[in-house]
């Protein structure tokens, strides 16, 4: 084995980590007899030589002792070699993709395209492995046929053959995936291969069989689905409770399939039929190979798992998840049952499947945010845990899980903050999920945090939500804020406080508002002064006590900066309306040399309305600016100042359609226009907004922890929109 290994001239190659020299090394690991080494060498094959799925000349030099292991008996753990190969060699480019490499990436490209043909070149090993003792490796072969085989008919031919024979119920399911992952990368077979999964949904395969085949149709060939799958589902995930599940048993496979002869005849067998190739690009989700399943193939060797569903389930869950989209109603009756189930485990992999529904797809969520509820009563701490962590996401569509949450909150103190061995703490999901509802009962929690030595840094942010039912926080709020010493850390300590105070308004808090404005230091003192003044102006007339800081900082403008100055002028028309004091600072300010200070300038215009409408003017020539967002902030504040929206709505419009992020921001001016005042088009824009089951910011692959608040703000304002002129004219 390794027949010229050390000819090859590694040290002139690189991997992630500098010179390729230690890969040899690395390659004997794959091959030892210590299970320690082979792990750590395959770690660093992944690691380094195949980091992140990129593919280096090293790694191509590796290939073909990647095969000699494979092959060899005698070598433990080939089934992680296999799925090594298999993501090696299974990033296919498309012609859209080799359109848009740029210069620089054309070398990698072109690794890409040689290790596919490389691995692909030897795939036929891949046919031998099916019926090879190791379980791991029968595990893993399936899925590099169906990823790397040039002959893709021959490859769904061997998955129905090997099917009868195989002992193992794991395998037998990396079959069935397999089979739909062939479908899907060429649609030529998908009618063949749904018919097959399609038979091996009926009541004679075995419940894991049977789900695993109706998961893969989701996929391939959803129209082929029964017309009662959730009924079906769900009485497969009974029948899987009921007893533990075997990693090797009898054939589960159904009598009326004929039995094949040894894998060599069968092997013979495909290699007759080498006119079908099954050409077809795949779809940009089947390009990339899975992720290795590190000790995957030792697990096989045990004979029982616990007594619980068995631990594939989840997985197979989640694939029919993925193939029914946006079957909304039916994803959501079966989340139900599965968050019903007696297993822990399963009710865990239920509510992060719901979740991602949620985070995706709109739809009517009431009864399935119960049940999500119900889990924080649980003595089971992970089971509990999950839930509070998805309701966090929620926002406003956690209400069905309200009373739940109260009842969380009050029995379990412990959870009111969390603490992190490095960075501020932050409160726990269960009374951030309340307060978010704006439920009064998160009051007492929060109370308890404000009085800890060291302060949420979230806390800001969740009071928000509460407005003036957190009232009777303003107290401790203003003892606390007194407290803070004015060094480097203030902003830290004191920007949370400010930003509650802001959120009541708890105008009481004016004295120790202003020791912060007078005394912020050098160290983030923009920002810690812009706190201060955004409270100050949301107490309105009751901060009169700050008339005369803030007229200071407006005769001095140049003494702070531009930001500083709006913030100055926004505070001081809140809290006196001198029209004449502030319109100067403002118009100034869209002359700032920065987007974000000439978009505080524009905003705080919108918020004077028909009183700013000498800026006018230079709103209308901001529509032109090459920022979007500032173009978009500009279309809403002249319809705010001047109330004409003919200039405003085609600008918004085109934002709506270039940014999807600019959405919630357009809809929220919309809404303040009319329908009627915004015109059909926008009116049509909106219906077609109110009728897409998809959130209009769901991205595959990413997502951030307000999206679905977003979505639902977006929803809101399409609505108010859409209620037609309201009468409700521009600012006055």
């Amino acid at each position: 084995m390794f027949a010229g290994i050390d000819e090859v001239d590694w040290a002139s190659m690189e991997h992630a980590y500098g010179p390729a020299d230690d890969v040899p090394a690395m390659l004997r690991g794959l091959a030892s007899d210590d299970p320690v080494v082979r792990e750590t060498a395959l770690d660093g094959m992944y690691g380094a030589v195949h980091h992140q799925g990129e593919v280096y000349a090293c790694t191509l030099a590796c290939i073909p002792f990647l095969f000699e292991l494979i092959v060899d008996p005698d070598v433990q753990d080939r089934g992680s070699v296999v799925e090594l190969l298999t993501s090696i060699g299974g990033i296919d480019l498309g012609e859209d993709d080799e359109d848009e490499i740029a210069e620089e990436e054309i070398e990698g490209a072109a690794n890409y395209a040689m290790a596919a043909t490389a691995v692909t070149a030897g795939s036929g090993v891949f046919c031998e492995l099916m019926a090879d003792e190791d379980p791991g490796v029968r595990l893993a072969a399936p899925l590099a046929l169906a990823g790397l085989h040039s002959h893709p008919s021959r490859v769904l031919a061997l998955l129905r053959e090997r099917l009868p024979v195989e002992p193992s119920e794991e395998v037998r399911l990396a079959l069935v995936e397999a089979a739909g992952r062939v479908a899907l990368r060429h649609r030529s077979l998908a009618g063949e291969a749904s018919v097959w999964l399609t038979r091996l949904t009926g009541e004679g395969f075995s419940p894991g069989l049977r789900l695993a085949a109706l998961a893969q149709l989701a996929r391939c060939a959803p129209d082929a689905l029964p017309g009662d799958v959730v009924r079906v589902v769900t009485g497969l995930l009974r029948q899987l409770r009921q007893a533990p599940a075997r990693r090797s048993a009898p054939s589960a496979y159904g009598t009326g399939e004929p039995r094949p002869g040894p894998a060599a005849d069968v092997i013979a067998t495909l290699d007759a039929h080498p006119e079908a190739s099954g050409a077809g690009e795949p779809p940009t989700e089947e390009r990339a190979a899975p992720a290795a399943r590190l000790g995957q193939a030792r697990a096989l060797s045990g004979e029982e798992v616990p007594a619980r569903t068995a631990p594939w389930t989840a997985d197979l869950l989640r694939t029919l998840h993925t193939g029914l989209d946006d079957r909304v109603a039916e994803r959501t009756a079966l989340l139900t049952d599965q968050l019903r189930s007696p297993d822990h485990q399963q009710r865990i992999d239920a509510l992060r499947m719901s979740s991602a529904l949620i985070r995706v797809w709109r739809g009517s969520y009431d009864e399935l945010v119960r049940l999500v509820g119900e889990q924080l009563a649980t003595p089971e701490p992970r089971l509990a845990g999950a839930a509070a962590q998805v309701l966090e996401d929620l926002f406003g569509l956690a209400a069905p899980a309200s009373d739940a949450l109260a009842a969380r909150v009050a029995a379990d103190p412990a959870s009111w903050v969390r603490d992190w061995p490095s960075g501020p703490p932050a409160l726990g999901s269960a009374v951030k999920s309340l307060a978010r509802l704006g439920d009064p009962r998160a009051v007492p929690a929060l109370a308890a945090a404000l009085e800890r030595r060291e302060i949420p840094h979230d806390v800001g942010f969740v009071i928000g939500f509460l407005g003036p039912a957190a009232a009777p926080l303003a107290g401790v709020l203003r003892r606390r804020l007194g407290e803070v010493r004015l060094d480097e850390a203030a902003y830290d300590r004191a920007s949370p406080l400010l930003m509650a105070l802001t959120a009541i308004p708890a105008d009481e808090a004016v004295p120790e508002v202003l020791r912060v404005l007078r005394g912020a230091p050098a160290y983030r003192g923009e920002w810690l002064r812009t706190a201060a003044l955004r409270a100050l102006g949301s107490f309105g007339p009751a901060a009169r006590d700050a008339v005369p800081d803030l007229r200071v900082l407006l005769r001095d403008p140049g003494a702070v900066s531009a930001v500083e100055a709006v913030e100055a002028a926004q505070a001081l028309w809140a809290v006196d309306g001198d029209t004449d004091a502030v319109l100067p600072v403002l118009t100034e300010g869209l002359r700032a040399g920065r987007v974000h200070e000439m978009r505080a300038a524009v905003n705080a215009l919108a918020g004077l309305g028909a009183r700013a409408a000498a800026a006018a003017p230079r709103l209308r020539a901001l529509l032109h600016h090459e920022e979007l967002w500032l173009r978009v902030d500009a279309a809403a504040a002249l319809w705010e100042v001047s109330g004409r929206a003919e200039e405003s709505v085609p600008v918004l419009l085109a934002a709506w359609e270039r940014s999807r992020q600019s959405r919630v921001r357009v809809a929220r001016c919309l809404a303040r226009m009319g329908a009627t005042g915004a015109g059909p088009d926008a009116a049509g824009m909106l219906r077609a907004e109110l009728a897409s089951v998809r959130r209009h910011n769901a991205m595959d692959g990413t997502f951030g922890s307000h999206d679905t608040y977003d979505d639902e703000q977006l929803l809101t304002f399409c609505r108010q929109a859409l209620l037609g002129d309201t009468g409700k004219g521009p600012t006055t």
